[in-house]
């Protein structure tokens, strides 16, 4: 018996140790690369250059859990009336495929998730891949896994956030903060993961965040921790990003190697296109990417909406939908429990409008 469990264990482990993985991004000037090769090669869309850029999503409650008993009833399923953090996870990687096959090549998720009802005050719920100290929760980074390895399998690159301001509290001091980039950077290179982009927090120039080190005046040591942060010759590339309609301040596009910017807030193409051309005027910017991955307009009809804006400005652009009170339950990839389907009429406009662009990927 013991012999068995031996050979048996000694399988596991080299199958594990056998898994390649087999995707890498990159930035050369202002495009993006995934191994070697500019993203959309050669794609032009009325125009507007594509190749080099993200098309991409905010997905960030793909690891979701709420730890709080008192508030997890409030995110069951509607069939089940339970909720389950295995089928979220679970439910997200079979949706990846369908995705991909559109045009995404990139999304966002977070160690912290976002607000999961949508716009408004921040509850009790606590989401956190992050014990108050620091260390990383096991079950959390499980999940992760399960989703960066299906994103390495499509060529699709991962925006992965470390922090959301309705949930920094829930680490204890700043030393716990520093210690929660370091141990999910340390993680990551354990893992041999190439296929990601960090976000250090979401909106950093939200008022809620509570530590000072992830507000605006203090980011940038956070970005300057992970690019010191090397193995084997290779580290992580990193930003920031801020609420919508925000311009970047120099402190973090001087440390960044690229930038995020927010649409939320945005309410016309010309508006859009403003906020794009004063981003590359601040001091310290070079050439570099420029990526929206959140943005809440959906008027993909329109020849003059923000997703259209960005791209006539050479700049990626992220999908943001979430659930208002009275929606179906197929509206939204934030408010949880989240149908991770292509299942309402945004969500199928959305991924049309990646289509008509990028012409899809393989």
């Amino acid at each position: 018996m013991r012999i068995g469990l031996l050979i048996l264990l000694g399988i596991c482990a080299t199958a594990f140790q056998g898994r390649k993985l087999k995707t890498t991004v990159s930035i050369k000037g202002d495009e993006f690369y995934i191994n070697g090769k500019p993203t959309y090669e050669g794609r032009f869309w009325k125009g507007s250059k594509i190749q080099g850029l993200l098309m991409n999503s905010r997905m960030v409650q793909g690891i979701f859990d709420d730890l709080n008993p008192e508030t997890r009833g409030r995110f069951v399923y509607p069939d089940t009336k339970k909720w389950d953090p295995d089928r979220n996870t679970g439910e997200f990687v079979e949706a990846m495929d369908e995705w991909h096959s559109y045009g995404l090549n990139s999304f966002t998720i977070n160690l912290q998730g976002g607000s999961p009802v949508g716009y408004g005050n921040q509850k009790n719920w606590i989401n956190s891949a992050y014990y108050e100290d620091g260390r990383l929760r096991p079950d959390f980074m499980a999940r992760l896994e399960k989703i960066l390895n299906k994103a390495d399998d499509l060529n699709m690159v991962v925006i992965l956030g470390l922090f959301y301001f309705g949930q920094d509290q829930n680490l204890r001091d700043e030393q716990a903060v520093k210690a929660g980039v370091k141990n999910a950077i340390e993680w990551l290179f354990e893992k041999g993961y190439r296929n990601v982009l960090i976000e250090v927090n979401n909106e950093c120039n939200i008022r809620q965040y509570d530590h000072e080190i992830l507000k605006p005046e203090r980011v940038h040591e956070l970005i300057e921790m992970v690019k010191d942060m090397k193995k084997k010759g290779y580290r992580y590339l990193v930003s920031t990003s801020y609420g919508g309609n925000t311009v970047p301040k120099p402190n973090v596009v001087k440390s960044s190697d690229f930038i995020l910017i927010h649409g939320n807030g945005v309410e016309s193409y010309d508006v859009m296109q403003v906020l794009i051309e004063n981003t590359r005027k601040v001091e310290g910017y070079r050439p570099m990417p420029v990526v929206v991955n959140e943005d809440d307009h959906f008027d993909f009809d329109s020849d003059r909406n923000n997703f259209a804006a960005a791209v006539e400005k050479y700049v990626s652009w992220g999908y943001f939908d979430y659930r208002k009170d009275g929606e179906p339950f197929e509206v939204g990839y934030q408010t949880v429990p989240v149908d991770w389907g292509i299942n309402s009429d945004r969500k199928k406009a959305f991924f049309n409008k990646v289509k008509e662009i990028t012409g899809g990927l393989k």
